[in-house]
This record gives structure tokens, C-alpha cells and sequence, in this order.
């Protein structure tokens, strides 16, 4: 990206996220994520990631010590519960901020490094790592093919990437729709679209059928339970003669 689109995704991501109501001045908070209280704003939200994070942790995560990149690490909350079960996370992000970005880990008393670094342009040598991690961040990605293709790069050849939290659809239309919807939501609520990154913010199952045979990669698809609520968005979309909801499944990409 250039630095007149880094510039302004970093601004527009932070109005964003203080709006939401992001970030706390309270040590106790960040260390208890993703179990947010039930009284936080987006308590329904971190309720998806505390889902996905018990599932990776207990069906996905190898209990031997990996060296990790942690890319889209936010506050670096995963890298500290990582860093807590004896792994050597690198908290990877282009924002610095220090209550949503990477100068938030201050508050934690593990010790892992806070990296800035784009996605498409890791300073790493390649073989380094274990696993890679896109932590509710690949759909930032404008080049999902660059971004897994630079990832894959600094892993090792047994190496792995796991993709947590972004949206998945059966077609690319119907994540065209999602992302319209929020494009015109941001412009109404903050005066703008939100796409200084190009970013194409959505997974769907060609996509991923496609990046499977330009790298060579062997998905495995994981299901975690959000509750029922969350599994019966589909019947009540389709009633309700809307768009089908994404999928927030975990994938899991080996090298062929």
C-alpha cells in the first residue's frame, strides 16, 4: 500500500473503532480477553471470539512450543494468551494505537514482541515460523494470493496458516452485498466508505477453491458452535428474502 492509503485506513480505523467503543485505560480488561464482560458494547461480538478462540485453542493450537505470527494482533490479546501457554508470538499490525493497537501491550505481563509490519511485506527471513495466524484479519487483505503467498514465505515447509474470524460465503455476490451494506452504513454514520485499503473483506468458497491451486494448499474447514441463535441465521435470512449470512469458519491451510 502507499503511504497516502496507509495514512488514511489508520485514521479511518481509528474513528471507527473509538466509536465502537474500543479499548479501556484497565489492565484487567485486555488481560481478559476475548472473554469480555457482558456489559461491554460489543459483548455479542467478543462472544464469536472467545467461540473461536476455545475451539483453535483446544482442537487446532499444537501443545508444543511454535514460533507464531500473530498478523492482524489488534491489542495483541492473542499473543498474550498464546505467550501464556509457552508459545513465541510475534504481534504482528500496521496500527499503533494504545488502546486498540499494538501499544496496548503494556498491559500484559507476558513478553512478546509488537511488530509494525504490512501483511504484504513481513521483515522476516523465510522458514522462521511455525504457524501464521490471520486474526480476524485476512479480509483486510486487497490480494489474498500476495498476503497467504508472503505468509506462506515466512513458514517453515511443515508450517501452517489458520484464518480466525473473517466472514465466509458460499458466493462472491453475496459478500459483494455484505459489503456494500457496510460501506453505505460507514458513510452514513462516520461520512465515509472505509475503503482506503481496497480491502476485499470477505471470504467466499471459489475464492477459496482457486487459492487452494494457485498455492498449492489443503484447506481443512472447521465449524465452531456460536450457539443457536447464531445457526439459524440462514433459515431466517432466507424467510426474510435477504442475503445469507456469512460463516465464520476456521480454515486451516497446509502446503501441498
Amino acid at each position: 500500500m502507499t503511504s497516502t492509503e496507509r495514512r488514511l485506513f489508520v485514521e479511518q480505523y481509528d474513528r471507527i473503532r473509538t466509536a465502537e467503543g474500543r479499548g479501556s485505560s484497565d489492565h484487567a480488561y485486555y488481560r481478559s480477553l476475548p472473554f469480555a464482560p457482558p456489559e461491554h458494547p460489543l459483548a455479542s461480538q467478543w462472544k464469536i471470539r472467545a467461540a473461536t478462540y476455545r475451539y483453535f485453542i483446544d482442537r487446532i493450537l499444537p501443545r508444543e512450543p511454535q514460533r507464531i505470527l500473530d498478523l492482524g494482533a489488534g491489542n495483541g490479546w492473542l499473543s498474550n494468551r498464546l505467550a501464556e501457554r509457552g508459545h513465541s508470538p510475534l504481534a504482528i499490525d500496521i496500527f499503533r494505537d494504545s488502546r486498540d493497537g499494538l501499544d496496548a501491550s503494556r498491559h500484559y505481563t507476558t513478553n512478546f514482541p509488537p511488530v509494525e509490519a504490512e501483511f504484504d511485506h513481513l521483515p522476516f527471513a523465510p522458514g522462521e515460523f511455525d504457524l501464521a495466524i490471520f486474526n480476524a484479519s485476512l479480509h483486510y487483505s486487497a490480494d489474498y494470493t500476495r498476503t497467504l503467498g508472503e505468509a506462506r514465505r515466512a513458514l517453515k515447509s511443515t508450517g501452517r496458516m489458520v484464518i480466525l474470524d473473517s466472514p465466509v460465503y458460499k458466493l462472491a455476490s453475496h459478500g459483494e452485498a455484505m459489503r456494500n451494506e457496510r460501506q453505505r452504513l460507514f458513510e452514513r454514520q462516520y461520512g465515509f466508505r472505509s475503503e482506503a485499503l481496497r480491502s476485499i473483506e470477505f471470504l467466499d468458497e471459489p475464492t477459496l477453491a482457486q487459492l487452494a491451486r494457485d498455492l498449492r494448499l489443503k484447506w481443512t474447514i472447521h465449524r465452531p458452535w456460536y450457539g443457536f441463535a447464531w445457526h439459524t441465521r440462514p433459515f431466517i435470512a432466507k424467510l426474510k428474502r435477504r442475503r445469507p449470512p456469512s460463516r465464520f469458519w476456521i480454515l486451516e491451510a497446509r502446503f501441498a
